[in-house]
């Protein structure tokens, strides 16, 4: 996400390189570039104006200490102010009321539908919530058989009304269930509209009439730039929205709409979606998003996903097997497994620092894991276990097993074992350093 910006950012500040200090005319060169990539990012006009002036002001009231350059100092205010651009601190949901009532409105095809399942999958297992979803749309039986299907995926019960045509009475009905049976929140679900479709619009005000939501959330494909802008505003102005989610992130790599939407409805992105799976769901976080776009990574987001996905009982197993040197290939294919887990590769690789660039260009796909889990899941038990006892013989049926070379096996165990080393290596330093700690006579 956000490659194209970030590469024409990264080459705006290379042109303060070299620099001693900032001055009015050795910043313009640099604030025209910042101003071009923003424009080329399909942010609006004015924003990208008034963006860029802030950060002259800001860049030519400084004076550069001896220990930064101009460059790096220009990228500091930049980022802070991308912050602000992005809303400057992060919202969260409002969960209030016995259920809370979350209504999703938004355009066709914007993925509401996808995007209430993976908020019902998030207040499930990262809240602790019991939730429930709606299907309000009346209009395309589809939708609600998509939504009954993500439910069962995720073990969210739907409520569904296949007779009624008036989503205001389905609504109504969904949360006296839901209050009925205890659920702490639920999920309503609407037809895809037009801003321009006044019947559709007026709608979907009433259902909110109705309900009396304690959030109401606009979901906007981001990928539509300066249309999705322009088709918030034209919502806000009817529902009066409590939040902006952004859907298909990870694959907009210009950022038009995450850049310009907040200043045009003055209303937070809350959450992103970034890929297809039910866990790919992120909360927003603006000084985060910032620092991605800067190509600075997101070491605080990476180590969330790491901890959402890794229990404190399966670490500490982990620990003691690396500390006794007993790591087999059983545990690398559950190691797999759960980076798997955390989501697209490349934004997990994006997240270290200085890893963004160097990866920009590469083409690493979900898949790269495949041929690794073949060759493991072709090894017995006691292979896996014993990976000492893999001789040429068992080698051999292993790659026919797995569908490839002896070659790549071959490559495999001698990965395997530099790291086994690497993991023994470590282990011994930490002993060590814990050895330096101890008091004297212990």
């Amino acid at each position: 996400m956000f490659e194209s910006l970030s590469t024409k950012l990264d080459r705006a500040f290379k042109l303060l390189k070299g620099q001693g200090r900032i001055t009015e005319i050795n910043v313009a060169e640099t604030i025209k570039e910042i101003r071009k990539a923003l424009l080329d990012a399909d942010v609006n006009y004015k924003i990208a104006k008034d963006f860029t002036d802030k950060v002259k002001e800001e860049a030519l009231g400084q004076n550069v200490l001896t220990s930064i350059s101009p460059g790096q100092l220009l990228t500091k205010i930049v980022n802070d102010q991308l912050t602000v651009l992005l809303g400057g601190e992060t919202a969260d949901i409002n969960l209030d009321g016995n259920p809370s009532v979350i209504l999703i409105a938004g355009l066709q095809g914007s993925g509401k539908t996808t995007f209430s399942a993976k908020l019902a999958n998030m207040l499930k297992n990262k809240r602790n919530r019991t939730v429930m979803l709606a299907a309000c749309d009346v209009y395309r039986p589809a939708a609600i058989d998509q939504l009954k299907v993500l439910g069962e995926q995720i073990q969210v019960p739907v409520y569904t009304d296949y007779d009624s045509k008036d989503p205001v009475a389905i609504a109504l009905a969904a949360v006296a269930k839901a209050k009925e049976q205890g659920f702490k929140t639920i999920i309503i679900d609407t037809a895809g509209r037009l801003a321009i479709d006044e019947q559709m619009m007026d709608e979907i005000f009433r259902v909110k009439q109705a309900i009396k939501p304690s959030e109401v959330l606009f979901v906007v494909d981001s990928m539509t730039g300066q249309d999705a802008v322009n088709t918030a505003k034209a919502f806000n102005d009817i529902l009066n929205f409590d939040g902006v989610v952004l859907t298909k992130l990870d694959g907009d790599t210009r950022g038009g709409a995450a850049l310009s939407i907040k200043s045009m409805v003055n209303k937070p992105i809350k959450f992103v979606g970034t890929g297809e799976k039910m866990e790919a769901l992120d909360v927003f976080h603006p000084d985060r998003m910032a620092q991605r776009i800067l190509g600075m990574g997101d070491i605080v987001s990476l180590v969330e996903k790491a901890q959402s996905v890794y229990d404190e009982e399966e670490t500490a197993r982990m620990n003691k097997k690396i500390a006794a040197n007993k790591f087999d290939f059983e545990d690398f294919l559950n190691q797999i497994q759960q980076i798997k887990k955390m989501g697209n590769l490349k934004d997990l690789m994006a997240m270290i620092p200085g890893v963004g660039k160097a990866i920009k260009d590469l083409d690493i796909s979900d898949d790269a894991f495949k041929e690794i889990e073949a060759i493991i899941r072709s090894m017995t038990p006691k292979e896996r276990s014993n990976p000492d006892i893999l001789n040429g013989q068992r080698r051999s049926r292993i790659a026919k097993g797995s569908g490839t070379q002896v070659q790549k096996v071959n490559d495999l165990l001698k990965q395997f074992e530099e790291m086994r080393k690497m993991m023994k290596t470590m282990n011994k330093m930490q002993g060590a350093g814990r050895a330096m700690k101890m008091p004297f006579g212990k």
